[in-house]
């Protein structure tokens, strides 16, 4: 049996049901409206992709994506990762999502349910999901070695074109080592931030859940491709 560390319930604003997926160790769960979400809440007023919870250093943290109406923990909108503690309570603007400790029941139920979220194992395949920004909802796959990222212009040599007059003329590179991504700013002129966390020149690794922002452009990096997930048989409410 998985162990498993976190539940987060909510009742579904369509159907009023109960609804409940449980986090193991170092899992990553997406919530927002899109089904390409680990957590679908089909409700209006949440963001295609509203906010990532992701486990770091042993807790788990929530991490607004620039949603349109904010995410709130315990009726406080946050605006930086932000751990998250059994009984708190997240707000995507409407629906509320408790997160409380899993039980062995509660591991159980969830295995047989498909709700079970477990941690993504870094293959070197890979995505960034434009969460916020010009180009908000598309999935750029990392098919490369080497990536350089940068603003699109007509004579653009980098292999990701961001729409965003903000991000520079390139910006940022991303290499594959080890099947592990890290991130390198190009002395880009506003910056390159994962978790709200300037990237030194040296680099840093990018693991599963992180939220990238280059400009205004806000991307969540996936370590899997779009399409495959880290749950057990889930199945989305449309």
């Amino acid at each position: 049996m998985s162990e498993g560390l976190a539940k987060l319930v909510w009742e579904d604003p369509q159907t009023g049901s109960t609804r409940e997926f449980v986090l193991t160790e170092g899992a990553t769960a997406t919530i927002g409206r899109s089904s390409n979400n680990d957590i679908q809440i089909p409700e209006q007023r949440v963001s295609r992709q509203h906010a990532v919870i992701q486990y770091r250093d042993g807790i788990f943290m929530v991490t607004d994506l620039d949603s349109a109406n904010g995410t709130f923990v315990n009726e406080e909108r946050i605006t930086e990762p932000f751990p998250l503690f059994a009984g708190d309570e997240i707000r995507l603007f409407v629906p509320t999502v408790r997160f409380e400790a899993a039980t062995e029941n509660d591991i159980r139920n969830a295995e047989e349910s498909g709700t079970l979220i477990t941690a993504a194992v870094p293959t070197g395949q890979g995505c960034l999901v434009v969460t916020s920004g010009p180009q908000e909802g598309q999935t750029i796959p990392l098919l490369l070695n080497e990536i350089t990222v940068g603003r699109a212009t007509n004579n653009a040599s980098w292999q990701i074109l961001l729409q965003d007059p903000s991000v520079s003329r390139p910006h940022a590179r991303l290499e594959r080592i080890d099947d592990r991504w890290i991130l390198s700013d190009l002395g880009s002129s506003n910056g390159t931030l994962v978790n709200n966390t300037p990237v030194i020149e040296k680099g840093r690794v990018l693991n599963d859940g992180d939220t990238v922002v280059m400009g205004a452009t806000v991307m969540l990096f996936r370590s899997v491709m779009q399409g495959q997930s880290a749950t057990h048989k889930q199945t989305h409410v449309e």
